[in-house]
């Protein structure tokens, strides 16, 4: 593809198949293709192909154990080969076999099945697609830079009629030829026929696909120079002057241009290679009692693994023992390590501090976090923005309005000046000024640098239609539990009965809920643990359907729960005893021993540190917080107060969050959603732009349009402000693409540019557009 005019005709071409939907990206030189019928992938690749394209194969490099004579070898080939779409060779000797295969034809876990049910092993030993990707662009840009140096060094010659032209008009006569005409013949001609054949082949592929592209503009107009220029030669027109300077220029400078843009067009998507090359390789596993250096791609789910200090996590996995500090900022974009003891998660990529780990896998290959992002950020870059649709509309027309341009341009000045080679030059003017190359790069641009940018701050955006609604937010609903608050209850009060004291009534209430998993009875021993308190066992531990629990510790009857539940089981609390607690919008656990009263716990949701300045944040960009909360009134109230929230809804259960969240854009107002939970997820669904806060659930990531990987609400007023920064050089992109065509080409066809001056134009307009989208590297999120 070399041009938006590219991309819009294989959108069409593939559209209009049964049961396909497709989305072509230039910039990303992808296609996202679903299908939903029964066209298959072969037919796909076969209509790209017909359009003029081409679909590189793929290729898979495995490792093979097992093989013990070259009939192994020719077995497992014929065994590949079998596979749909797939070109395998095995090699004996060096115990590899190499496939290639079309793009989602085969999936390497199926060839890696099939090596396992021809009695052999397999694991994935070659570079991953984007690492082929890279290596096939690096030998296109060698061949390209070969041929432009060539071409520079035949239309240097040509150049030195520059001067003698513009000092005697584009008329010009016999007597101004620095160098003999038939010698500007012989090197233009090599220019425009080898250095130039890219041209003429991407024309031919776009006329015979039923379109026409940037190619056509470039080989039509150059051929014009030539073609005059070469029978006024060989006739011996000696008073008519020659422009081959003008087509060899223009050839090379387009070339340059393109050489440029696709150095320029590398760099964006520079964070998703950063992503890639952050996988590691090898991985310590635990087996038989010893530890074996494996690559990363035989660890199953399951593996003991250890990381060493210095090392990174090789997959994810739950720490069993030891303790450390992981740097995570390559994922969740904070500097500062996190510590890992036993229980927690931890994640591939992930850097490990001074301590050892023993850790064991639970997501490997294409299921960890890291992969997760990848996907995610690769397949938002290959999305589309819904802005893109004009800029596609005008591409689709734009180039046979040009040339129906350049020729009325030429028939124009050839009736009013009589000079038919004034006329030309003219009209090759307007075909060369012409790019809709900077159309079709404007937004994708922008997109891939934008996604990218957020990937590196921990913000995983799902399509690029969610980054340009994210800055038109003008209401956001979020979530209190686990997105203002931490998500974890913890004991802020103990409050002793007379005759008990703060020590005794904890170790007394801590010892009974051993019996419990409940969080609040995970909080109550937790903050006895953090006392320092040694904890009697309990026993017959009797559980009230989430009212309150019944167990005997020392002999002695424990009862905890609800000052209600305490009352219908015949011990009353107190009136008034607890009245400042449940004012303060804590959660209480009254406690009886033996039947008496013996004190109150108050229980809350600690609030996140960052939560009153991410609300700050999101007020200052005139965005209206309403929280959306199923606690009582008075925890919401404490909370919202706490977070500077005015506007709060208490009561509401998770069912009837999605009809809050549809209630809150009834005024057409455009409603955000930020949550972590299951229960969430139908309320991010309703939100017309969502945000999951944390890795969370994977249900609540599935609904939600940006997944804020830390566990922190400012991630939204990042994401916002990711998405106001990223629109604003899509506009701004949009505007030079529109303005340099509005003003080059009426200019080209008024005679104010020569063709030389034109073709820099038009191949610097493209390098403008990707350049002004690289500037978004310099955005930083918490600004």
């Amino acid at each position: 593809m070399t041009c938006a005019a590219c991309a819009t005709r294989i959108e069409k071409v593939l559209n209009r198949m049964p049961g396909v939907e497709a989305s072509v990206n230039l910039a990303a030189e992808r296609a996202q293709v679903r299908l939903s019928g029964e066209t298959a992938t072969q037919a796909v690749v076969e209509a790209i192909h017909k359009a003029g394209f081409e679909v590189p194969p793929e290729q898979l490099e495995l490792s093979i154990s097992g093989m013990t004579c070259a009939a192994c070898a020719t077995r497992l080939e014929k065994v590949l080969n079998r596979l749909p779409g797939v070109e395998a060779a095995v090699n004996f000797a060096s115990e590899r076999a190499v496939l290639r295969y079309l793009p989602g034809a085969m999936d390497p876990q199926q060839a890696i099945d099939a090596v396992a049910k021809a009695g052999f092993g397999a694991v994935e030993a070659g570079l991953d697609a984007r690492e082929q990707e890279r290596a096939r662009h690096a030998e296109t840009w060698r061949r390209d830079l070969r041929m432009f140096w060539i071409a520079v060094l035949l239309t240097l010659p040509l150049a030195a009629q520059m001067p003698a032209m513009l000092g005697a008009g584009w008329a010009g006569d016999a007597h101004h030829d620095v160098i003999p005409r038939w010698l500007q013949l012989l090197l233009a001609t090599p220019v425009q026929f080898w250095i130039g054949a890219r041209f003429y082949r991407g024309a031919w592929a776009s006329l015979r696909g039923g379109g026409a592209n940037m190619d056509v503009l470039v080989a039509l107009g150059t051929s014009m120079a030539w073609l005059f220029s070469t029978a006024v030669t060989l006739l011996g027109l000696h008073d008519q002057h020659v422009y081959f300077e003008a087509s060899a220029m223009i050839i090379t400078l387009v070339m340059l241009g393109k050489l440029m843009e696709a150095r320029a067009k590398a760099r964006t998507g520079a964070a998703l290679d950063a992503l890639m090359r952050l996988q590691p390789k090898m991985a310590r596993i635990e087996r038989d009692g010893q530890l074996v250096e494996l690559p990363v791609a035989a660890v199953r789910p399951g593996d003991v693994f250890v990381v060493r200090p210095g090392d990174s996590v090789p997959v994810d996995g739950v720490v069993l023992s030891g303790q450390s500090a992981l740097d995570e900022a390559m994922l969740t974009g904070e500097s500062l390590p996190v510590d890992k003891a036993a229980g927690d998660k931890v994640f591939a990529a992930t850097l490990n501090g001074e301590g050892l780990l023993r850790c064991e896998a639970t997501g490997v290959g294409a299921s960890t976090l890291l992969a997760g992002i990848i996907r995610m950020v690769a397949q938002a870059q290959g999305s589309k923005a819904p802005v893109q649709r004009l800029a596609d509309r005008i591409s689709a027309v734009f180039v046979p309005v040009v040339v129906g341009l350049a020729l009325l341009t030429l028939a124009g000045w050839w009736l009013w000046s009589g000079d038919f080679a004034q006329a030309l030059i003219n009209a090759v003017a307007v075909l060369v000024i012409a790019c809709p190359c900077a159309l079709g790069l404007a937004t994708p641009t922008a997109i891939m640098v934008g996604t990218g940018q957020g990937a590196r701050a921990g913000m995983l955006v799902k399509n690029a239609e969610a980054l340009e609604l994210a800055e038109k937010v003008r209401v956001l609903a979020v979530d209190k539990t686990g997105t203002l608050t931490r998500g974890e209850p913890a004991v802020t009060d103990v409050l002793p009965a007379p005759g008990w004291t703060s020590g005794g009534l904890l170790e007394m209430a801590a010892a009974a809920e051993q019996g419990s998993a409940h969080p609040i009875a995970r909080a109550v021993l937790a903050h006895a643990q953090a006392e320092g308190l040694s904890l009697a066992p309990v026993e017959a531990v009797r559980s009230f359907g989430g009212k309150g629990l019944e167990g005997r510790v020392e002999g002695r009857t424990v009862l905890l729960g609800a000052p209600g539940f305490l009352a219908e089981r015949g011990t009353a609390v107190p009136e008034g005893f607890c009245d400042e607690l449940a004012a303060g919008g804590r959660t209480l656990v009254a406690v009886s021993v033996d039947g008496a009263f013996a004190g109150a716990l108050g229980v809350a949701d600690q609030v996140r540190e960052d939560s009153a300045r991410a609300v700050a944040r999101l007020q200052a960009r005139g965005i209206e917080v309403v929280m959306l909360t199923g606690d009582h009134a008075a925890t919401a109230a404490t909370i919202a107060a706490q977070v500077g929230i005015e506007d709060y809804r208490a009561g509401v259960l998770p069912g009837d969050k999605a009809a809050a969240v549809k209630a809150l854009g009834k005024d057409g107002k455009l409603v955000g959603m930020a949550g972590d939970g299951i229960n969430d997820a139908p309320a991010l669904a309703a939100a017309d732009v969502s945000f999951a806060i944390g890795v969370g659930a994977d249900v609540a990531v599935e609904a939600a349009d940006i997944t804020l990987v830390r566990n922190s609400l400012d991630g939204v007023a990042d994401a916002i402000d990711l998405s106001r920064a990223t629109l604003a050089k899509i506009r701004q992109n949009l505007f030079f693409a529109f303005i340099y065509n509005v003003l080059g080409i009426p200019l080209a066809a008024l005679g104010f540019l020569n063709p030389v001056v034109a073709g820099a134009a038009m191949a610097m307009s493209s390098v403008s557009v990707v350049s002004n989208s690289l500037l978004l590297r310099r955005w930083r999120a918490g600004r």
